[in-house]
């Protein structure tokens, strides 16, 4: 799991989360309203949801595209719990919550990294970004 989480308004602007996505070197945010998480929107959902759909990026909002159905797991869960909630929902990153909080975000390469670590996408998510 990740705790260092990037976390927007849904008010806030595509490019907004673009550009804090290339400066954290990450590929999601999850949108939040207040405490309580109401989405993510990733690097590609920016490509396909909006700008392929000719969406200005500078006026549209996260709320326009953000994955509303956010599937989430406990703290107290393990790797496979997880694993599960990602193969049954076809999702690759998962909001980590503790008594509704958001505490951290695991993805598919925090499980490779923790279940296969001598898998090739082990080996990609260990290293350090490249951008």
């Amino acid at each position: 799991m990740t705790t260092r989480l990037v976390t927007m308004d849904g008010n806030d602007s595509l490019t907004a989360a673009a550009q804090e996505m290339r400066d954290s070197a990450i590929g999601d945010v999850v949108v939040t309203d207040g405490d309580n998480v109401v989405g993510i929107v990733t690097d590609r959902d920016i490509t396909v949801r909006a700008v392929a759909q000719s969406m200005d990026p500078g006026t549209t909002r996260l709320n326009q595209i953000i994955s509303r159905d956010v599937v989430t797991v406990s703290q107290n869960d393990d790797a496979v719990a997880a694993a599960d909630l990602m193969r049954t929902y076809a999702v690759r990153r998962l909001p980590v919550v503790d008594d509704g909080r958001l505490v951290g975000l695991v993805s598919m390469g925090d499980l490779a990294v923790e279940r296969e670590p001598q898998s090739v996408l082990a080996d990609i998510s260990a290293d350090d970004p490249n951008n």
